[in-house]
């Protein structure tokens, strides 16, 4: 069964991914614990979560915000899924990470039964209803 509600602030990595929307995180098997957990599968190879340029816990901290890293992975993140990381880190650095998660809970919520939609596939991960635009 696909988590319920998994939107937390230990679940948004440095690049501004909100973990709890990932396929990687919301699948059931071989799951992903997050970035920040000792069981996360995406960051083990991530050149932006191992940057040697990060110096807070988030990607606008550093010097060279937005790096070309971030921009190309920006652009993939909208061109496919409708989300920027640069917009999420944006808002975090503005509205700090408590109202950030407030707002992607309401954004990426399923209308019809609770559970969290996979940002990559658009759906919900618990019922399987497509995400409302």
């Amino acid at each position: 069964m696909a988590v319920k509600n998994p939107f937390r602030t230990t679940l948004v990595a440095p690049c501004g991914m909100d973990c709890a929307i990932c396929m990687a995180y919301l699948r059931e098997k071989n799951r992903c614990g997050g970035c920040h957990a000792p069981d996360r599968k995406c960051s083990r190879n991530c050149t932006i979560f191992s940057c040697e340029q990060l110096r807070g816990r988030y990607c606008y901290d550093c010097a060279n915000f937005p790096c070309t890293r971030l921009r190309q992975l920006d652009t993939r993140y909208r061109k496919k899924y409708g989300m920027s990381m640069i917009e999420n880190l944006m808002a975090i650095k503005e509205q700090g990470i408590r109202a950030f998660v407030r707002t992607e809970r309401e954004r990426w919520t399923c209308t019809a039964c609770g559970g969290a939609i996979d940002v990559h596939h658009g759906r919900c991960s618990a019922c399987g209803k497509e995400r409302e635009s």
